[in-house]
């Protein structure tokens, strides 16, 4: 079982649903050429795939192509159902920067099929985290730069301000589906610039005012 501490409340939580969102910023839908969605696309990973920082990206034997996407990422301390946007970040304890790992070939041949494509998000280490930081020291999540490094070089770069629909925006709309735990987790999409890791690369996705999140790949 993955445990987290929150830091606002000081309290151990074991890891819960962790939410993804889907094509949150216009340009990395353009990039995926997807429609730029009218309301959040929501998928799930498990709580195995979380992998903590200065872990390890296990590259799966059945994927060939293995994506980076790095994201903030919202953790729920207080729980709630049918959350008002008004309140809705009242409702986060604390932020990290995250990264939703994507076996891209296996994603697209499920599409094709129009199968489910959960396989390609959930392996394990497909959902490194970075340490906490509590909510109330990040301020507005919606100023935040977002920059991913792999092996010093940056290959995405972007801005919260950017993102389609807010966190308030999908922390409330989440909440109209599941019923939100502390130690859930909210992945919140990914600026443009995806694209492969390989063996030996070194990944540093940060956001601005959170602590580092670093991660190696191995096969």
């Amino acid at each position: 079982m993955v445990e987290l501490i929150l830091p606002t409340r000081g309290t151990v939580v074991p890891v819960g649903k962790i939410l993804c969102i889907g094509r949150n910023y216009a340009r990395h839908a353009a990039e995926m050429k997807s429609a730029v969605p009218e309301t959040p696309i929501v998928f799930l990973k498990p709580s195995t795939a979380v992998v903590g920082n200065a872990g390890v990206v296990i590259l799966p034997a059945a994927s060939k192509e293995v994506h980076h996407e790095v994201e903030l990422v919202a953790v729920i301390g207080q729980g709630g159902k049918n959350i008002p946007v008004e309140t809705a970040l009242n409702h986060v304890d604390a932020y990290a920067v995250g990264l939703d790992m994507t076996a891209r070939d296996l994603q697209a041949e499920a599409k094709r099929n129009g199968h489910p494509w959960s396989v390609s998000k959930g392996f394990d280490t497909f959902a490194p985290l970075g340490p906490l930081k509590a909510a109330s020291a990040v301020g507005d999540p919606q100023r935040l730069d977002i920059t991913l490094r792999i092996n010093g070089e940056v290959r995405q770069a972007g801005h919260t301000r950017d993102m389609l629909f807010s966190v308030a925006t999908l922390i409330a709309y989440c909440s109209t589906i599941f019923t939100l735990l502390p130690g859930d987790l909210l992945y919140t999409g990914t600026p443009e610039g995806v694209g492969p890791v390989e063996v030996g690369d070194l990944l540093e996705a940060e956001v601005s005012g959170l602590p580092l999140l670093r991660v190696k790949v191995k096969r």
